[in-house]
Parts: structure tokens; C-alpha cells; sequence
């Protein structure tokens, strides 16, 4: 049976400092939490007859790990890489082994308005979209993308 927004979860992927969202550099993050934006996420994907698992780590492996998993068992990808995504092969290689299943990338802030380092995403030669410089409410932008393409009706989307 194909997976798709009903019967498998969209698995949004926070990289390393994610878990300090709220506290870190609220000027350019904001003020709201992980634990907020999987709430946000939460609502949207219930409003479109869906769910999400929301993980977060600061190790690069457990990220990979993670993808390998959502690879069998989710609908969809929405990654914030964090500073991964300009330095993470790992992680292009192994969302590239998910043929078939969409990927988001998100940056809370506009990465190509700060340090020209952050310029460049390895994520981005994969994903099927990128939400840059939205804030947190670029996650709820992903997760509403992800199932128009994994939900009934994908084939319109």
C-alpha cells in the first residue's frame, strides 16, 4: 500500500541547536519553542487528515538514522538542517535515497540575507522546496506542502 498523508506521519527533522529555539539568538529565531512549532505543525497536518513526529538532535548520524527511517515509514521529509545543511553530504546522500518521498528543507531565517558560508545547502540539491526567512511559521508552510503532495489528491498537487 503506497504511504500518503493517511496512513503515515510527515516526519519533521530539526538539526543541531534546534532544541534551544526560544532561547538562542531570539533577534533572529524568535521566541517560540520547538515544542510550539510541533504544535503548529500538529494543527496543520490534522486540518489535512495527518499527523507528525517532530525529532530533533544535534548529531549528524542520528539525523541520517532518522531519514533511513522516514525512508519506510513516513509520508514526507521537513528538515531544518540547521548548520548541517552547509556541511552535510550524509545528509544529501541519504534523503537521496528516498526516491519518491517529498522533502521540505526549512531555515527560520533568510540564510542567504546573513553569512555567505550559509549560502549554500547541500539539503537543497535534494529537497522539492525551500521556506527560507519565514520564521517558525515556514514549518507550517512545509507540512501544508508536503501534504498536498502525500495526500489524497496527491496527483493534482
Amino acid at each position: 500500500m503506497p504511504r500518503n498523508l493517511a496512513n503515515a506521519p510527515i516526519m519533521i527533522l530539526n538539526g543541531p541547536n534546534l532544541n534551544l529555539l526560544g532561547q538562542r539568538q531570539p533577534e533572529i529565531y524568535g521566541s517560540d519553542t520547538l515544542a510550539d512549532v510541533e504544535a503548529m505543525c500538529a494543527e496543520a497536518a490534522a486540518a489535512r487528515g495527518g499527523t507528525v513526529d517532530l525529532r530533533q538532535s544535534n548529531h549528524e548520524g542520528r539525523l541520517v538514522d532518522w531519514i533511513h527511517e522516514a525512508r519506510l515509514n513516513h509520508c514526507g521529509i521537513v528538515i531544518n538542517p540547521g548548520a548541517y545543511s552547509h556541511t552535510s553530504v550524509a545528509i544529501l546522500d541519504a534523503l537521496n535515497a528516498c526516491d519518491g518521498l517529498p522533502v521540505l528543507e526549512v531555515h527560520i531565517s533568510n540564510i542567504h540575507r546573513r553569512e555567505s558560508f550559509r549560502h549554500h545547502s547541500y539539503v537543497s540539491l535534494r529537497a522539492d522546496g525551500v521556506i527560507a526567512g519565514c520564521g517558525v511559521q515556514g514549518y507550517v508552510f512545509a507540512v501544508e506542502r508536503i501534504a498536498a503532495l502525500a495526500g489524497p489528491g496527491a496527483a493534482e498537487a
